[in-house]
């Protein structure tokens, strides 16, 4: 158990600026299959938790539509045990104030939970019922959990902090655990510092000067409460310099995602094997092809496997990617009479495979990306793509709901980006394909003599 209290002096900020080694940024849309959650719940386990360590987070969400609940699990009435001015009943309406005063400042229009816990003997089963109700108020497909770290080093913290992960992994949802206390009391070169897991947001101007305004209504922590012993600043300039960077860094624990819950709930949750439209869409995408072998394929969303069989037919060795492990298992299955041919778990473009391909398949894929993903889709594609290589799109036209993009934007943006030559066209109200090549592009007949 750490043991430490505001009074002592603590790391100073300029220590881990000098000697920062977290250089991962946080992707939120990453968490949701390139999507913002619908909904982000921000436990505090006291008033002012979230807007140290949080509040960009919250602001930045919110300005992008997400809806927001913030849950405070005490009061934090126990603040100033040896006040001379203010009992604890004081104490917790003061916080209660301000804590809504300075949420109104970040989210307007987020909803205050305020559990009213015993301040200082918070403990994790008394979070999770409350918790657990908060969150079954809305959808769970698209919330986004975030919590005080579970090894922060102050109990009521590390008490919120398991509640918060007990509940994302029942739910499956991806969890943000914010340090707080870490800062004052560890170094960078501690090993309890969590380099390898620690996310980093950064934070636009007008997030700052939002956080900083509310940061200043918490006046019962930021100030003394009179001049009287027992009555000192709970968080002086040098605690707070913490929370005064251009950025918030977050302990990330990934959900399970959208398409793990398809695919673990049916083994075919497209109909690929049973529906005609299907079977049709892929018998076209094989006609389109300008070659009849294909010495290394990458397809990119493999689902369940079905069209990479077809494809296995015809290549020499093939890797089929999804982020879902249960359809990575199912696609698997069903390429195990191919010696060469394999299945991975992975998104895109974060694990990438290395090596050239002479044909790359993108189908109903492209429009779970974020734009941002997208753009570095058609940028990873193009430097994976052998010299006399085949990219092959795929997607369907109708509107996709819950994404930013559909099929005509992604095929657009490789179009308009990636300097390839289009081959081939298939359009109709469904669907749409494009065969892309390097240019020139060069018709089958004319490659293979027959003009």
């Amino acid at each position: 158990m750490v043991s430490f209290t505001h009074h002592d002096a603590g790391t100073p900020e300029s220590a881990w600026r000098s000697d920062w080694r977290a250089e991962r940024q946080l992707d939120i849309e990453a968490l949701f299959s390139g999507r913002l959650p619908e909904r982000v719940v921000i436990l505090a386990a006291h008033p002012d938790d979230e807007t140290l360590a949080a509040a960009g987070l919250l602001t930045r969400l919110a300005r992008l539509g997400v809806a927001a609940d913030v849950v405070i699990a005490t009061n934090g009435e126990a603040s100033h045990p040896g006040s001379p001015t203010h009992s604890p009943e004081r104490l917790a309406a003061m916080r209660r104030v301000e804590l809504s005063n300075a949420v109104a400042v970040l989210a307007p229009q987020a909803t205050v939970h305020f559990l009213d816990l015993a301040d200082g003997a918070l403990h994790e089963e008394a979070v999770v019922g409350p918790l657990r109700a908060v969150l079954d108020t809305g959808s769970a497909d698209r919330t986004l959990l975030a919590a005080p770290w579970h090894r922060d080093g102050h109990p009521d913290h590390d008490a919120a902090g398991r509640a918060a992960r007990h509940l994302a992994h029942e739910r499956g949802l991806p969890l943000l655990e914010y340090p707080i206390w870490l800062w004052h009391w560890a170094e960078p070169g501690s090993a309890e510092v969590p380099w390898d897991g620690l996310r980093v947001l950064r934070l636009e101007s007008r997030d700052r000067e939002l956080k900083r305004s509310a940061l200043l209504l918490h006046t019962s922590q930021t100030a003394p409460l009179s001049p009287d012993a027992g009555d000192e600043v709970m968080l002086n300039e040098a605690v707070l310099e913490h929370f005064k960077r251009e950025f918030e860094a977050f302990v990330v624990t990934e959900g399970v995602g959208v398409f793990e819950r398809l695919h673990a709930g049916s083994e075919d949750p497209w109909g690929y094997v049973d529906r005609f439209y299907e079977r049709r869409k892929r018998a076209v995408i094989l006609a389109l092809l300008p070659q009849e072998r294909f010495a290394s394929v990458l397809e990119l969303g493999c689902s369940v496997g079905v069209l990479s069989a077809e494809l296995a037919e015809r290549a020499n060795s093939l890797v089929a990617l999804d982020m879902s492990p249960t359809a990575v298992e199912h696609a698997a299955a069903r390429l195990e009479k191919f010696p060469k041919a394999q299945a991975r778990v992975g998104t895109i473009p974060e694990h990438w495979p290395e090596g050239s391909f002479d044909l790359i398949v993108l189908s109903e894929t492209g429009y779970y990306l974020s734009p941002a993903g997208l753009r570095e889709t058609v940028v990873r594609t193009v430097q994976s793509l052998a010299g006399n290589g085949v990219v092959l799109l795929c997607h369907w036209r109708h509107p996709v709901d819950g994404w930013v993009l559909d099929g005509d934007a992604v095929h657009a943006a490789f179009l308009d980006t990636s300097g390839l030559s289009v081959l081939a066209s298939h359009t109709e109200e469904d669907f749409r394909i494009d065969v892309l090549v390097r240019p020139p592009a060069v018709s089958v007949a004319r490659r293979t003599g027959v003009l």
